[in-house]
């Protein structure tokens, strides 16, 4: 067997340095400019073929120019810091302690983005990229709108790659699909009186009581007997209208978190949803969202999207094998299914096969503390490098 390949030692410490930088940059969905900047004008000074921003203000950089294309996909928005004081270390110092890197996005996931990019130029200077095309994107929203930037670039652009790897955090296993998502909005409708007078209205509100009891039903026959493959369902907001505080709310509504196992799809919620409201003055539908991008462009996301899954015999899972066992010197012992919804929802719509794998233990997205073993992220790097030399 082929001894594992090594980064050399100035292109880890680049690597490094790089993702520290990262860190240090605040990037809440809608407010990325500061970082996609930073990232694009390091594929430049990396000699990147070709770096280009589309209007969704995303960043593409292209190495060579193959028939075969392999595609690294990294966001590099972060959900909010609201608890700054409590963190053990500053969440945007980018600081290293312990052999890992603290602060925000360190898992959630600009170590892979960094390690996507130092990957690509590592292949080409082994001449691991010859007739083949790398991409690596780093993509804006996706903590509010998975996959709406990949669908939107890839709509822009044209490009189809012909593989594509999704480098959320997997504690660097190949991870071979993930879970389902609906949010979904249930709203119940009443009637208006005087808080004096409540026998003069129905309170919307109490209408909804029931629903959530079986909301909370539904969830806790979704989760039982399943294992980590279970479908479940959060009530994650809840508001009502009335014409005062001394007055009958005349309007209630609630948000859900659906996540789908497999086997699970959209005729699923739909049912689902249609037994919760059913005999109550109520309608359901899906939540979509609004947002705008920090380019300036309006962006709709409507988010219903299946499971997916890969065949660990597929040619993409059996060149990720090969990479896995030229970086670690073992074959892997097992594989990752992500329990959340990734950007891998655009490119397995439109048929490109597509798989997982990313520095950080993704428990610990989106905590205080987040942070990320520094040789996770050198090792990625090799993997991500590995991978190129491996597909055809």
């Amino acid at each position: 067997m082929n001894q594992p390949q090594t980064v050399p030692a100035h292109i880890q410490r680049e690597l490094i340095a790089f993702a520290r930088e990262l860190v240090r940059i605040r990037s809440y969905p809608g407010e990325e400019e500061a970082v996609i900047r930073c990232i694009e004008g390091r594929m430049r000074e990396l000699g990147f073929d070709e770096v280009m921003l589309d209007r969704m203000g995303n960043v593409l950089g292209r190495i060579g120019c193959g028939a075969s294309a392999i595609m690294f996909d990294s966001h590099v928005d972060t959900v909010e810091v609201k608890d700054e004081p409590q963190w053990a270390i500053p969440p945007f110092n980018g600081q290293i302690a312990d052999g890992r890197l603290h602060g925000r996005g360190s898992v959630d996931m600009k170590s892979a983005a960094a390690a996507s990019i130092y990957a690509a130029v590592t292949a080409r200077r082994r001449g691991w990229s010859d007739g083949k095309t790398i991409y690596v994107s780093c993509t804006v929203m996706e903590e509010d709108c998975d996959g709406q930037n990949l669908r939107h670039l890839f709509n822009e652009t044209g490009i189809r790659p012909t593989w594509m790897v999704i480098c959320e955090p997997s504690g660097n296993l190949i991870t071979l699909g993930h879970k389902g998502k609906a949010q979904l909005v249930v709203r119940t409708r009443g009637v208006s009186a005087h808080g004096s007078a409540p026998e003069r209205g129905r309170n919307a509100v109490y209408e909804m009581a029931e629903i959530i009891q079986r909301i909370e039903a539904l969830n806790n026959r979704l989760s039982g007997g399943r294992g980590g493959l279970c479908g479940t369902l959060v009530l994650s907001r809840i508001s009502s209208l009335s014409a005062s505080l001394n007055a009958v709310p005349f309007s209630c509504e609630i948000y859900l978190d659906r996540r789908l196992a497999p086997g699970e799809d959209e005729a699923t919620v739909r049912r689902e949803m249609d037994a919760v409201i059913r005999g109550k003055d109520a309608e359901w539908e899906v939540g979509t969202l609004r947002r705008t991008s920090w380019t300036g462009m309006p962006v709709v996301y409507e988010p219903l999207h299946p499971p997916w899954s890969i065949d660990a015999d597929h040619p993409l899972t059996r060149a990720c094998n090969r990479a896995y066992e030229r970086t670690f010197g073992r074959p892997p012992q097992s594989y990752d299914y992500w329990d959340f919804s990734t950007n891998a929802v655009a490119p397995v719509a439109l048929g490109i096969p597509t798989i997982g794998f990313g520095p950080g233990e993704y428990k610990l997205a989106h905590m205080r503390d987040e942070s990320c073993p520094v040789t996770q992220i050198t090792d990625a790097c090799r993997f991500y490098a590995e991978l190129i030399r491996e597909v055809q």
